[in-house]
This record gives C-alpha cells, sequence and structure tokens, in this order.
C-alpha cells in the first residue's frame, strides 16, 4: 500500500511540473490556487477524523514517518524531562513537576503506539522494519529516562510535601517515584550500575532463551504404522526421510496432535520425552542463571526473594499469600482429580491393556472420554459460527447488559481494506466513550496472534479536555470462501468472547490519568474482566444469539448441543488445573529462594501434585514449562487466579440471570470504570459486597463432574 502511494505522489508530481512548463503564468496561479484548496481539503479531512476519534493515533504512517515520529518523540520527552529536573527543590509544585509529566505520558501513548503497532499490521515490509527500529529506538529512551536520578529527586521531594489535587494524583506520583526505586534510583551509584548490569544480563539470558529454542530444529522419525490415529492432512505436511519415516518436527502444534491424536502409546511417550528434552541442558543452566541474577537483583533493590519483587505490584502481593492461593485449590481439587484419573485409567487399560499410564496419556484419554460422554463434532459446530452472526450477537449481548451502543463509522482511515472502526456510547446518556478497530482476518505480513493492542488511553488533562480511548482487536480469522462465509470454531468464538472483553474493558475505564486507564491495570486484574465475559460462551440464551447454521442463519445450535458445550467445558477440569498448579508451585518456589536445585525440585513436586504421575524419565523442566524462565517469573499463578475471581463474579451476579442490565451496567460502573488507579480488592469487594472467594470456582467443577 505504501509503495503504491509513494508511485502516485510521484506521478502526482511529474504531472504537476508538466503542468507548469506548458502553462506559464497563468497556469501558475491556477495550480497553486488548487494545490491550496487540495490542502485545506486535506487538513479538514484529517482534523475531521481527529475531532472524530478525540485522537492522537496516526493511521497509515509510512516508514520514513515513523521513524521521524518517533525521533519527535524522544526530543519531545527528553525536553520535558529536563525541564521537570531543572526545578528547584524549594519551588517544586504540581504544575511543574507532576503536571508536565501525567501531560507527556498522555499526549505520547497513543504517538508510541502510532510507531509500534504498524508492525503488528502492515502490509509493507519496509513499514513492518520501521516500526520495529522505532520500537527499539522509543524503548531504549524510555529505559534511560527511568534511570534520570535528576527527575527522580524532585519527583521524590514533591512527594514528601505531600500537596495533593486527587486521590488519583497522589497515587500517580507514588507509582512513579516506585518506579525510579524498583530500578535502584534510591542506591549508590555503584549499586546503580549493578542494577543495570544484572536487568541487562537478565534481558539477554531471557533472549538467549527463547533463542535456543527457536533454533532447535529437532524431529522424530516414525513410520505410519507408529502414527494411527493422526489426520491424512497431518501426516501430508510432514516431511518423509529416505526410510520412508515421517519426520514429526518437535514444534508446539505437532506434539499437541500426536498427544491428542495418536492411539499408540509407545509413540504419545516418545515424542513427549523428546519434546521435553530440547534444549535440555543448555536451557536449564540458562534459567538457572536467570533465577540467580534475578534474585541477586531483589536482594540489592531491599526484597528477601524474586518473588516478593514481582509479587509487590500485583493483587496477591507476597509469595505466602500464592502458596495459600494454589496449595487452597489443589487440596479442594484432590478427590475429584483423582476420580478423573482413575477414569482415564480404566479408559487406557481396557484401549491398551495393563501397561502403566503416564502424563503423556492424559490429553489422548481425555478426548477419547468426551468423543464417547459428549458426541461433540467441532468440525459441524463450526457451521454454526458464520462470523458476521457471531460478531453481531456478541455486539447485542454486552450492549444489552452493560448499557452500550456500538455504532460503525462510516469511510474511515484505516490500514487494510477488511479492518472497520467503531464508535462506543452510553445507551442512555449518548455520551461518547471511545473508539475500537477489528482488524479480523488473516493476511500476509499481518502478526499471528490474536490481540487486543491498546492505541489510546483514556485521559483528563488540566483543562478538562478528554483524550478518548481507542483500541483495535487483531484476529486471524478465515476470510469467506466460494463454498461459504467466513466460519470460526468454537474455541474461536471464545478467544473472539475474551479479547472483546478486553476492548470493553478498556473503553469503559474512566481513570484520569493515562497511566491508569486502559489495560493499564494491575497485571493480576487485567484479565478478569476477559476471563468473565467468556462464562457467556456457555449460556443457552447467548448461544443461541451468537450461533446459526451458515445456510439458514434462523437455525442456531440445538439445546442439548448448548448442555454438552457447558459440560465438556468442565470435564477433567480439575485434573488439567492441577498440572497447571504444578508449574505454578514450581515457578513460585524457584523464585522465592535461593540456590534451588530446579530439576530435583520439579522431580520432587510432579508426582506430589499430579497424584502420583511421575515426572517423564530425562525432561527438562526448562523445556517442559518455559514460561518460568520469561515472561511469567514468579506470576504464573496469575492465570489460575483471574479465572478464579472471573467464576466468583459470574456465579454471585450473573448466574441467574446473565441478561440482567441492572447489574451489568453496575459491573461496568464499580469494576471496569476505576481503572489502575484503585486496589483491585477494594474494586471487587465494593462489586461483590464482599471479599472474593475461591468457592465458586471449586462449586463450578464439583457440579458439571460427571464422575
Amino acid at each position: 500500500m505504501e509503495s503504491q502511494g509513494n508511485g502516485e505522489r510521484v506521478n502526482r508530481s511529474r504531472r504537476q511540473r508538466q503542468i507548469l512548463v506548458h502553462t506559464g503564468a497563468a497556469g501558475l496561479v491556477a495550480v497553486a490556487a488548487s494545490l491550496a484548496i487540495s490542502a485545506i481539503k486535506s487538513y479538514r479531512k484529517n482534523r475531521e477524523r481527529k475531532d472524530l476519534l478525540g485522537s492522537d493515533v496516526r493511521i497509515n504512517l509510512s516508514a520514513r514517518e515513523i521513524l521521524k515520529l518517533a525521533e519527535l518523540i524522544v526530543v519531545k520527552s527528553k525536553k520535558v524531562h529536563d525541564a521537570v529536573a531543572s526545578v528547584p527543590l524549594d519551588r517544586i509544585d504540581y504544575g511543574k513537576v507532576v503536571s508536565p509529566l501525567a501531560e507527556l505520558e498522555a499526549e505520547q501513548f497513543a504517538l508510541i503506539q502510532s510507531c509500534v503497532f504498524p508492525k503488528m499490521v502492515s502490509t509493507s515490509e519496509e513499514v513492518r522494519r520501521a516500526s520495529t527500529e522505532a520500537e527499539r529506538i522509543i524503548s531504549a529512551h524510555i529505559a534511560s529516562c527511568r534511570q534520570r536520578e535528576d527527575v527522580y529527586r524532585v519527583v521524590k521531594a514533591f512527594l514528601s510535601r505531600g500537596e495533593w489535587t486527587s486521590f488519583e494524583a497522589k497515587y500517580y506520583v507514588q507509582c512513579l517515584v516506585k518506579d525510579y526505586e524498583r530500578n535502584g534510583l534510591n542506591l549508590t551509584s555503584t549499586k546503580q550500575k549493578e542494577v543495570q548490569r544484572l536487568k541487562a544480563e537478565i534481558d539477554d539470558l531471557g533472549s538467549q532463551y527463547v533463542q535456543n529454542l527457536k533454533d532447535d530444529c529437532s524431529h522424530l522419525p516414525l513410520f505410519e504404522n507408529e502414527l494411527l490415529g493422526l489426520p491424512s492432512k497431518f501426516l501430508k505436511s510432514l516431511d518423509v526421510d529416505e526410510k520412508g519415516r515421517y519426520k514429526v518436527a518437535l514444534k508446539s502444534c505437532n506434539v499437541a496432535a500426536v498427544l491428542e491424536l495418536c492411539k499408540v502409546g509407545e509413540t504419545r511417550r516418545r515424542v513427549a520425552v523428546a519434546f521435553g528434552k530440547r534444549c535440555g541442558q543448555v536451557n536449564l543452566s540458562v534459567l538457572e542463571k536467570l533465577v540467580q541474577c534475578r534474585h541477586k537483583l531483589a536482594i540489592l533493590l531491599g526484597y528477601s526473594s524474586f518473588a516478593n519483587y514481582n509479587l509487590d505490584n500485583r493483587m496477591a502481593k507476597t509469595p505466602s499469600k500464592v502458596f495459600e492461593f494454589l496449595e487452597d485449590i489443589s487440596a479442594s481439587l484432590t478427590e475429584l482429580a483423582s476420580r478423573e484419573l482413575s477414569v482415564l485409567k480404566d479408559l487406557k487399560r481396557r484401549e491398551e491393556g495393563d501397561l502403566p499410564f503416564g502424563i503423556e496419556d492424559l490429553l489422548y484419554y481425555i478426548k477419547r472420554f468426551q468423543e464417547q460422554e459428549f458426541g461433540l463434532d467441532f468440525g459441524i459446530l463450526k457451521q454454526y459460527f458464520p462470523v458476521n452472526l457471531v460478531i453481531s450477537g456478541v455486539f447485542k449481548i454486552l450492549q444489552d447488559l452493560l448499557g452500550l451502543r456500538f455504532v460503525e463509522v462510516s469511510d474511515p482511515e484505516v490500514w487494510h481494506c477488511n479492518v472497520q472502526l467503531f464508535q462506543v456510547s452510553d445507551l442512555i446518556t449518548g455520551e461518547s466513550l471511545g473508539y475500537f478497530y477489528l482488524d479480523l482476518y488473516k493476511r500476509q505480513g499481518k502478526c499471528s496472534q490474536t490481540c487486543v493492542v491498546a492505541l489510546q488511553n483514556r485521559s483528563l488533562s488540566d483543562n478538562n479536555t478528554c483524550k478518548m480511548p481507542v483500541a483495535v482487536l487483531i484476529a486471524q480469522f478465515q476470510n469467506d470462501t466460494d463454498d461459504h462465509p467466513a466460519l470460526l470454531r468454537f474455541s474461536e468464538v471464545v478467544d473472539f468472547f475474551h479479547e472483546f472483553g478486553h476492548v470493553i474493558q478498556h473503553v469503559c475505564n474512566r481513570a484520569s490519568f493515562a497511566r491508569f486507564s486502559g489495560l493499564r491495570v494491575n497485571p493480576d486484574f487485567v484479565e478478569i474482566p476477559a476471563q468473565l465475559f467468556e462464562n457467556w460462551c456457555y449460556e443457552n440464551l447467548s448461544l443461541k444469539l451468537i450461533s446459526g447454521f451458515y445456510q439458514d442463519m434462523m437455525q442456531p445450535i440445538k439445546e442439548e448441543v448448548c448442555n454438552s458445550l457447558r459440560r465438556w467445558r468442565y470435564s477433567f477440569s480439575a485434573l488439567r488445573l492441577k498440572q497447571e498448579i504444578l508449574y505454578s508451585l514450581f515457578d513460585q518456589i524457584i523464585h522465592s529462594a535461593d540456590n534451588v536445585d530446579v530439576l530435583e525440585l520439579f522431580k520432587h513436586l510432579h508426582p506430589k501434585i499430579m497424584l502420583g504421575l511421575p515426572m517423564l524419565e530425562g525432561t527438562s523442566p526448562a523445556t517442559c514449562f518455559p514460561r518460568s524462565a520469561i515472561c511469567y517469573e514468579a506470576a504464573c499463578y496469575s492465570r489460575i487466579w483471574s479465572e478464579v475471581f472471573a467464576a466468583d463474579i459470574f456465579a454471585s451476579k450473573f448466574r441467574d440471570d446473565p441478561l440482567d442490565t441492572n447489574m451489568g451496567v453496575k459491573f461496568r460502573n464499580k469494576v471496569l470504570a476505576p481503572g489502575g488507579a484503585k486496589d483491585p480488592i477494594e474494586i471487587m469487594t465494593d462489586f461483590l459486597g464482599r471479599e472474593p472467594s475461591i468457592q465458586a470456582f471449586l462449586d463450578r467443577r464439583t457440579e458439571h463432574s460427571l464422575l
């Protein structure tokens, strides 16, 4: 698109030069007038778009424009930080210290995202490269700002004076100071350098860990009779060696297919072991170094462990709270998980004889039981979920539930013809709340993940000018074919409801500071609303609203299918949750103490949590579960945490009437609106009328158990 645009500009410029040559002075005046009118129209159109969105988001920047904007962002940021740093300590006030930093953050959030998000969606490789480079430039600058001891000194001095315009302003300054101190700026210069050295080493080790897995090209050669149960389409996707064996690359998608579908137990075991050995020794060494570096960093910053350091900014607060949470759930589910495991062992005994049941058998026999018990054909079910019907159904449910109105914006500026823009407003007052883009279909060059990206956070300036929240939902749906409209797998329906929950959370956030707006809330809290909205995918009434046979949209899925989906959702959930608890406990322990033997720890925990099932011999925890190495270190529990408290909200407030508008509006105003400026436990306690509990989560699994 960009190259075409450049070509059009070149041709237009060439035509203009030719006109000037052939028409003389009179023509020059006419052309100048024409160009002026075009410029005015272009300015007005851009101005109208900006007024429409109340946004600084910039769409369709060229590679050059992206890099230029990144440069301007850095220059402006440095100027503001320099100005704050220069304020004498005896003359500090809100207007000189806090307001400039808050305004800078609010203004630059959208500009930064304008530079960064093209790498995920642009059709131009040149633009994607420029976007990646811009992100590197901006990230490096932000890192340098976090090391501005001169700015920290001024902000800390303002904090000590205790002059506040609001609670949110006070919390904003407290967060600024905490950010600086978590970066070591309250330490001596020698210790500050050590903090930065350790952080750099942690980053390098994390990159090395990821690269080792990316570079691993190992595969397992298997004959066709060793892959019984795998569909022909899967086999055709594999290379074949000179002996006629299929080369099963040890990638997650291949391994999951084998473990779920292969009828040969020995093949499942061999594949699981081989997958668990990838980069085993080298990444085990990297993981051990990572844990040591994190522990040293935490001690240097005044924490007793890295887990204490990382949890300090989360709802759980302390490792002891996480251990209590995980152990309570694990103990409460042991009886149900034992019954589930017994059923699976019986299934294996009937199919394979007296061979021992191993961890590699879980997925296969869970699927076998589900096929026999529920009779759900997800291939047929897919025909009941045309994309447009699902989207319109989800829109209707959440509009009615939360008191919202979604209106598609006509002729918006977008980066691809399939992208749509919607305005969100309050159904009663008509007040505009924000905007969201939908970029739903696969295409070349687009990122492969399904996610929501905040393009602009809501904020209020000192003169009460409001920046409207803007987000984009990126998905990977297949487009229409000649035979039928675009159809969604049921898992994609659930994913869309989940991600659209993040859109709603972003738009309904009413925080005044960009720092606490959109999805910038406590990391243990951010997934709770999205997890909550997944529940509507399993309620009969809402399922009928989002489904319809693609050849007859008036024919939704049947009642018995709705009931089967709900039972299927919770089948063997205790046993699967035990496995997740195992990894979360492992992660929490290695980050809570120094010099832990990670391999021996995993060997000890595995049979203890997994009801006697041992860890596969020769596998490495560093390869089996990399989230404890990168991204979720000391926070692997967080997904369970959000699911537990989402279950509490649904059971307490929406189970009896999932479309209760009064309760939905209350949820919007009490849970979504405060954003990150209010403690999430206080938010949930206020909404629930009591402290959140794990009981509804446990009851739901026991209630729907078939055993």
